[in-house]
């Protein structure tokens, strides 16, 4: 990899991981275009995973107020529990939190038990999601459409009054296992919690705060597990281009996050049905009529 190519990756990592179009997807497309490592699956699949971090880092920053929340509430909380003895009595929060956790608290718990399974299923799957089926192009395809009518679906039955102090299990539950569709190739990862959270209730604005904090432990062990891995199959010269990747993608990933917020206070998702609906549909008629191939020659 050189560095104009890590440059459009960066971009387009940064550009498609929050925003609910796939960044599978269109890494795929962009890997071929620029012939990544003469197409070699797993080579690529690192890279896509070591770029990753770089839009973590953007959650990070993003979100530091509130992950610093988080961890002094969950660490104060549970001491307060250990060595107060106070009891786990459940009280009017709503119905959806123990009385002696906060809110900042309750929401580590939350994040954790909804990472849970893609986690399981990840580490289960994980020769498969580094082969080459995940870059199959009929799968890509498909599940741009099909979770583009999830959305659909979401947007009319979801009722749309949480707010993030109202979560609950049934949220970390509901999106946490709606997170493991972003295995499949052109799911997304924010697609399919967005979808999540709108299912389980939520605002749009609140659907897309919880996942990008429950992107955290997901993007973080795959990241750091393909950047050990990286270092055994990627050429020694790929590991600089890579780092200018990963900077990229973190300041364009730091300017998507904030502009889907900003999007989703006042719009619904329909911009991104009818794009995932519309390139998924043209992947689909062109696979069909043999113009592209499935997969890398």
């Amino acid at each position: 990899m050189n560095f104009l190519q890590a440059i459009l990756l960066g971009i387009v990592q940064g550009l498609t991981e929050f925003i609910p179009i796939s960044s599978t997807a269109h890494l795929v497309f962009a890997s071929r275009w620029i012939d990544l490592y003469n197409g070699n699956a797993e080579q690529t699949t690192a890279t896509m995973a070591v770029i990753q971090l770089g839009t973590l880092a953007a959650v990070f920053v993003y979100f530091a107020g509130d992950i610093i929340s988080i961890v002094n509430a969950f660490i104060r909380d549970h001491w307060a529990l250990v060595f107060s003895k106070r009891g786990m009595r459940y009280s009017g929060t709503h119905g959806v939190r123990p009385i002696w956790l906060s809110d900042e608290a309750w929401l580590g718990w939350l994040i954790i038990i909804g990472s849970i399974p893609i986690g399981v299923v990840g580490l289960v799957f994980k020769d498969f999601i580094e082969g080459e089926g995940t870059k199959n192009l009929w799968i890509i395809g498909t599940m741009l459409i099909v979770v583009a009518l999830l959305l659909v679906f979401a947007e009319f039955v979801g009722k749309q009054r949480k707010d993030m102090r109202h979560l609950g299990l049934s949220d970390a539950i509901v999106v946490g296992l709606t997170q493991v569709m972003a295995l499949l190739p052109g799911a997304s990862r924010s697609g399919s919690t967005i979808f999540g959270g709108l299912l389980a209730g939520e605002k749009r604005e609140t659907a897309a705060r919880f996942s990008f904090l429950l992107s955290i432990p997901a993007i973080t062990a795959s990241g750091l597990l393909e950047l050990r891995e990286a270092w055994h199959i990627l050429p020694p010269d790929s590991f600089m281009p890579l780092l200018v990747a990963t900077i990229i993608a973190a300041i364009v990933g730091y300017l998507s996050i904030w502009f889907l917020i900003s999007y989703l206070r006042r719009n619904s998702t329909a911009i991104f049905i009818v794009y995932r609906i519309v390139l998924g549909s043209v992947i689909l008629g062109l696979l069909y009529f043999g113009i592209l191939s499935p997969q890398v020659n």
